[in-house]
């Protein structure tokens, strides 16, 4: 099999050129469709990454029907992280995994230069594809032609495909849907990772890109029976990586048309989601890790612990549900 890996040795321009006409010898696009669980990086008490907690998370994750994972999402930290240890925990989790899960790789940062080279070191290091999260510092600036600019830059170097990053909760900016629409096009662009919660916006989305073989992925548990009701294909769930099974359980529900059974467990899964999301974020996420079996461990400063008034409360919105 084909595989664009295996051209380490050629020049950036060369990857290019060959992985270029790769796709438009295969004419088809990856297929991102699954759930994902973007997983957390533990850390030791002295503040480096704790392989060790990382590997064995993986290890239990190995029994839950994902896709695969995504690394260096949000959930991962990566805004805290250096360059070599956003690759280096990359190349471990490609190490530990199965060459059957995928990995998705965040490569996104604020220049189009850094992002495409960051996109070629995450392939180096075993990425499937990577997820581009939307530069936002100038975001005032960040128009349509100026991210329709800056993905097609993206794309046009990467080695491997890329999928769209839409998180307004951390950006303070959308996508604009008339440059997904627009991006959709590329031939390397294969989908959206969709975190706003927009059903509206999702269903236009798909509906708009039908006809390119465009996928779009829910970005969080919170929505995923309403994304897969208009057309998503599955989801990155920070949920996930505390109720992995049952995350895919309801991905089945609602691909096998069960869509009552679907109902009735989307709604046990909205608060523990809001919980690790929206309401505390990644050291809730991380708490709850522990609970369940999972290294969690210590978020990187400034991220704080949960306070003891928070973790109760932590506690209730999964207990309250059934789920501790």
């Amino acid at each position: 099999m084909f595989s664009v890996k295996s051209l380490g040795h050629f020049s950036r321009r060369g990857v290019t050129s060959v992985w270029r006409g790769f796709r438009e010898y295969s004419n088809k696009r990856l297929d991102i469709a699954g759930i994902y669980p973007p997983i957390a990086t533990p850390f030791t008490q002295d503040g480096g990454v704790d392989y060790r907690s990382l590997d064995e998370n993986l290890q239990k994750y190995s029994t839950i029907p994902f896709r695969g994972f995504v690394v260096q999402g949000s959930n991962g930290e990566y805004p805290y992280l250096t360059t070599e240890e956003r690759i280096q925990v990359v190349k471990r989790v490609r190490q530990t995994l199965p060459q059957a899960k995928m990995i998705m790789a965040g490569s996104g940062c604020e220049s189009t230069l850094a992002t495409i080279q960051m996109s070629e070191s995450m392939a180096s290091a075993g990425a499937d594809c990577v997820l581009v999260v939307t530069p936002c510092f100038y975001r005032g600036r960040m128009n349509s032609s100026a991210l329709i600019h800056h993905y097609t830059q993206v794309a046009d170097s990467c080695p491997v495909p890329v999928v769209l990053y839409n998180v307004p909760a951390n950006t303070s900016l959308d996508l604009p849907v008339d440059a997904v629409v627009r991006l959709s096009q590329h031939p390397n662009i294969v989908g959206l990772k969709d975190s706003g919660g927009d059903i509206t916006r999702i269903s236009l989305i798909v509906h708009k890109t039908r006809t390119q073989d465009f996928q779009v992925l829910a970005g969080s548990a919170g929505f995923l029976m309403a994304a897969y009701s208009v057309g998503a294909v599955g989801g990155v769930c920070a949920l996930a990586n505390v109720l992995g099974q049952q995350v895919c359980e309801l991905a089945d529900l609602c691909t096998s048309g069960q869509w009552d059974k679907a109902k009735e467990l989307q709604y046990r899964l909205i608060e523990p989601n809001t919980a690790v999301t929206r309401k505390f974020g990644v050291p809730a996420l991380k708490q709850a890790m522990e609970w369940f079996g999972y290294h969690g461990g210590v978020c990187r400063s400034p991220l704080q612990p949960l306070s003891e008034v928070e973790i109760k409360e932590l506690r209730t919105d999964f207990s309250s549900d059934g789920w501790l």
